[in-house]
């Protein structure tokens, strides 16, 4: 029996296989840091239009009055400088409301509620093709592209363009690794670095999202919604009433218009 020569790796093989499986855990990482900053910034777009729908609308239908009060009381004090800037700053403030109001009109209104399976391929796609894994300028813009679209999709719950973007990825000249073990070992190492940074800059945005005033009512009205109360339907009474309070005031004011 002939006795099987065992050939030993070099030291640049085992550190090439040690490097691999950091890069394995670290894409792992990745990809699901990405899917979190993805669902929440999703989820926080979702939330926006939810509570311009329900609040905003309203904000923006009291800040009309309160423009209409302002320019009444303009035209009773036509020499009052004062009057005629407060009237000019209630004008604009009504129609910064109302643009913000109507963007909601084409927006999900519904909360963003991923299935899965969408996340699953979400993660699969950030893992493979995200644009820190590029190592020239060209390689980056095609991963970048993929990735926008891979968002957007996310985004809309749309499964069936998730997978063809990553089939297409997968079929692609871009997705076929090189040889040798030392350019192996450099794109390794490279690609760890650039995981890690990729990593630390994520860190960055959803702190910096979770800061938000945005994302902090988002989390009161998430609490009150598992304590059995409507927080927004609760704001939307309130303003309620100050758009009957305001209309009363303008009411008045016509009246006086009127007589005079």
């Amino acid at each position: 029996m002939r006795n099987k020569i065992m050939r030993c790796q070099t030291p640049e093989e085992r550190e090439l296989s040690r490097k691999l499986s950091e890069l394995a855990g670290l894409e792992e990482e990745l990809a699901q840091r990405e899917l979190d900053l993805a669902t929440l910034q999703a989820e926080s777009n979702a939330f926006e239009a939810r509570y311009l729908r329900i609040v905003g609308a309203r904000y923006a239908e009291l800040d009309d009055i309160e423009a209409q009060i302002a320019e009444a009381q303009r035209e009773l004090n036509p020499n009052d400088s004062k009057a005629q800037e407060q009237a000019a700053q209630a004008r604009a403030q009504a129609w910064e409301s109302a643009q913000a109001a109507g963007a909601t009109q084409e927006q999900a209104q519904e909360k963003f509620k991923p299935s899965e399976s969408l996340k699953k391929l979400y993660r699969e796609i950030a893992k493979r093709i995200h644009p820190d894994l590029a190592l020239d300028e060209e390689a980056r813009a095609r991963r970048e592209q993929l990735m926008a679209e891979a968002n957007s999709a996310y985004e809309e719950g749309d499964e069936a363009k998730l997978q063809a973007i990553l089939n297409e990825w997968e079929s692609s000249p871009e997705s076929v690794k090189g040889e040798g073990v030392a350019a192996e070992l450099v794109r390794v190492i490279r690609k760890i670095a650039q995981v890690k940074e990729r990593l630390r800059v994520i860190e960055t945005e959803i702190d910096q999202l979770e800061k938000t005033d945005l994302y902090k009512l988002k989390t009161e009205v998430e609490k009150a919604e598992d304590e059995g109360r409507d927080l927004l339907a609760e704001m939307a009474s309130r303003v309620d009433e100050q758009i009957a309070r305001a209309s009363n005031k303008l009411d008045k004011i016509t009246r006086r218009r009127a007589t005079t």
